[in-house]
């Protein structure tokens, strides 16, 4: 006994590095949710590098922040590439947004990318209104950052606010189910090899949980003034339609939510059936390079819901999107199978047409 060494006592010193030490890996509330969220959607944990777009907005600031924490946790081993794009209609104020975006990529060594749209001019050509090309040419932006630092994954801050906005908007202007399953959490682009879209603060994460976020780690987020400008539908939606909503229901955020993540499982599973009608419905070979045309009795004897999915599917290969495309216009579509003649045609936003002809459904590109 006499010759067993005795234990020192602990040092002031030794007791802050453990505590450090046993500390060093635990997540704040908000990234520790995050990366829940992170694993169950199935995304790169490591060995990948990944695109975060980054307006300078709570939402967007938040995530990058909970992404670099969760690394730094070694929760996460991916390398990040902080992205913004600049839409050119703030004029100095966007200027200054990027400049700040890059300030905080390089306060935490993260690698970036700054780009710039004239988003007045891309939607004068496109006759799309300025969220719409705006939306547009910052995914065309993220792509191609993506692209160049070989990234498969862009991870964008949407949150329930943005979802819930999103399906009212839809609602309003007349979209089906497939609209109101509002955004997905996990996405493809079409057309676009393996490129990814994921929005891991979709189905849990609301505005102000960024904004209390950013309040925590210190770090002061900007604040865009387009954001209070209520001549865009998306504002009005926001400050006017669902304050009013909330008096009735004050989680109707979160109902909206959820509402759209059943109707949007619903609509995958009528997505396969109607790829599998298109298959059945298409008169033309495989290979051939135009729009096939579509047998009228076949697609008159499906289900409503499943032929409205088919032809939309049908639309979207011909026109390579679906952008002003409504349900108006799909009923449209589908009411020429009704009856035995022939010899009509109805013209779709784009200026694609799509005629009857005896029992073929053709489309007609502007210059065909």
């Amino acid at each position: 006994m006499d010759g067993m060494k005795k234990e020192q006592p602990e040092s002031a010193l030794q007791m802050r590095r453990r505590t450090s030490e046993s500390t060093r890996h635990k997540l704040s509330a908000f990234a520790g949710a995050l990366l829940k969220e992170w694993k169950r959607l199935g995304l790169p944990a490591r060995d990948e590098r990944v695109v975060v777009a980054v307006s300078g907005g709570a939402d967007s600031v938040a995530l990058l922040l909970a992404l670099c924490e969760m690394v730094r946790a070694g929760r996460l081993d991916v390398k990040i590439t902080a992205a913004h794009l600049d839409h050119g209609l703030r004029g100095a104020v966007g200027a200054e947004d990027a400049r700040w975006v890059k300030a905080l990529a390089e306060e935490f060594s993260l690698d970036f990318k700054i780009g710039r749209a004239e988003v007045k001019k891309l939607a004068a050509v496109s006759r799309d209104n300025l969220e719409q090309a705006a939306r547009r040419a910052r995914y065309e932006f993220l792509i191609k950052a993506a692209r160049k630092v070989g990234a498969r994954v862009i991870v964008i801050a949407h949150t329930m606010d943005d979802q819930a906005e999103t399906v009212l908007m839809r609602l309003m202007r007349g979209s089906g189910a497939e609209g109101l399953s509002g955004m997905e959490a996990v996405s493809a682009f079409e057309d676009k090899g393996e490129l990814s879209l994921v929005r891991p603060l979709l189905n849990w994460a609301r505005r102000a949980d960024t904004e209390e976020y950013c309040r925590e780690r210190g770090v002061r987020f900007r604040v865009d003034e387009m954001n209070s400008d209520e001549n865009f539908t998306r504002v009005r939606v926001r400050r006017q339609l669902l304050p009013l909503m909330q008096k009735f229901n004050p989680r109707v955020v979160e109902t909206i939510s959820r509402t759209a993540s059943l109707l949007s499982e619903d609509a995958s599973a009528l997505n396969a059936s109607a790829a599998e009608l298109l298959r059945r419905a298409s008169e033309e070979a495989e290979n051939s390079s135009k729009p096939p045309a579509l047998s009228v009795q076949i697609l008159r004897a499906a289900p409503a819901a499943v032929r409205t999915r088919a032809l939309r599917q049908w639309i979207a290969r011909a026109r390579g999107h679906l952008r002003r495309l409504e349900l108006v216009h799909l009923l449209a579509v589908d009411g020429l199978l009704e009856g035995e003649r022939g010899g009509r045609m109805i013209v779709l936003p784009g200026g694609l047409k799509i005629s009857r002809r005896k029992q073929r459904l053709e489309l007609h590109t502007e210059k065909g």
